[in-house]
C-alpha cells in the first residue's frame, strides 16, 4: 500500500461541459443584505438622552470657564501656572482671563442652543 496522493483521494468525477457547476439552486440564495436602519439623533429617547447629557455636560464646563479664572484664591494655585515663568506672566494677565470667560459663554450659548433645539421637536 503506498501513500501517493493519487491513492489517498477518490478519482474526480468527469462532467460534461454544459453541465452547470454543482452549488445551490439560484432561488435558495439568502436575499440580499439589507442596510441596518439608523436612528436618527433625537428622535429616539437614546439621541434625546445623548442631547440632554451633552448639553448639560457643555453648560457645565461653559460655567466653570466663566467662572473659575476670577477666583482669584483658586487661580494663583493652580499647576499650570507653576509651569514655567513664561506661563506665570501669561496666566495673570487679564485678557487671558477674558479668553477663557468667551470661551465659556461659547459653551453656555451652544449648551442653551441645543436644549431650545431639543424642546422645538
Amino acid at each position: 500500500m503506498s501513500l501517493t496522493p493519487e491513492s489517498s483521494f477518490p478519482p474526480p468525477q468527469s462532467r460534461s461541459p454544459e453541465a452547470p457547476p454543482p452549488g445551490p439552486p439560484p432561488d435558495a440564495l439568502p436575499p440580499p443584505l439589507q442596510p441596518e436602519s439608523r436612528a436618527i439623533p433625537g428622535r429616539s429617547w437614546q439621541g434625546r438622552l445623548l442631547t440632554i447629557c451633552v448639553a448639560i455636560f457643555t453648560f457645565e464646563v461653559g460655567l466653570f470657564l466663566v467662572m473659575f479664572p476670577w477666583m482669584e484664591e483658586t487661580w494663583n494655585m493652580n499647576y499650570f501656572r507653576s509651569l514655567s515663568p513664561g506661563l506665570q506672566n501669561l496666566w495673570d494677565q487679564a485678557a487671558f482671563r477674558g479668553a477663557l470667560t468667551g470661551l465659556g459663554l461659547v459653551n453656555i450659548w451652544l449648551a442653551v442652543r441645543q436644549a431650545f433645539g431639543l424642546l422645538r421637536r
